[in-house]
């Protein structure tokens, strides 16, 4: 059985192919209830809908353009005199307050990291070991993060890795010996709190 089309084209061609059928076929299809000339009128009514359309769809992007052109000037002439009045009173922001504008904001140093969280060691074999963590939730953002280790129980810590994103996989790790990892964020400011430790024996 045919589908109905979905297509704006393809039902207007059906709906012509359907007046020319039933016009020519009038014995076959004596009363249909809407006539040929009906369709006709109903073809010739979406189409100048359709063209209507069309031009106001023209129009509107025309209007739209027209202004976001408008705008861009608007901006441009208020960046101007901004421009003026921040080199007028040198940035003073009670002055500039005066424009509805503000003066230059302090520039915030940057925060040493916080804590790493949540170091885990979920998949581990002979001489390796993937490590997974959380950024921290607070302090300046990380720059990199210090893979640290150190042989368990009180080894001195040591850097075996650089991570800029939040997991690594370490290879060439010592086997049968017990060993402790943590993580250290740092950025220009400085290095973080150490992360809680990962314990493997690989």
């Amino acid at each position: 059985m045919a589908r109905f089309p979905i297509t704006e084209a393809d039902i207007v061609a059906l709906a012509e192919a359907m007046q020319s059928g039933l016009t020519d076929n009038a014995a076959v299809y004596p009363a249909p209830p809407i006539a040929p000339v009906d369709l006709t009128a109903l073809v010739s009514a979406y189409q100048s809908a359709k063209n209507g359309a069309i031009a106001a769809q023209a129009a509107a992007e025309e209007a739209t353009g027209a202004k976001d052109e408008a705008l861009d000037d608007l901006v441009d002439a208020m960046r101007s005199d901004i421009r003026y009045a921040e080199n007028t009173v040198d940035f003073d922001d009670d002055k500039l307050k005066l424009i509805g504008w503000a003066g230059r904001k302090a520039k915030t140093p940057l925060a040493v990291p916080g804590q790493v969280r949540l170091l885990e060691a979920p998949k581990q074999g002979a001489g390796w070991v993937f490590l997974d963590w959380k950024a921290p939730v607070d302090g300046g953002v990380p720059a990199a993060y210090k893979v640290m280790r150190r042989e368990r129980p009180a080894g001195p810590w040591v850097e075996v890795a650089t991570a800029v994103i939040t997991e690594a996989t370490l290879v060439e790790q010592p086997t049968g010996k017990e060993m402790e990892y943590r993580i250290i964020a740092v950025n220009k400011a400085g290095e973080g709190e150490p992360s809680n430790t990962a314990m493997v024996v690989l």
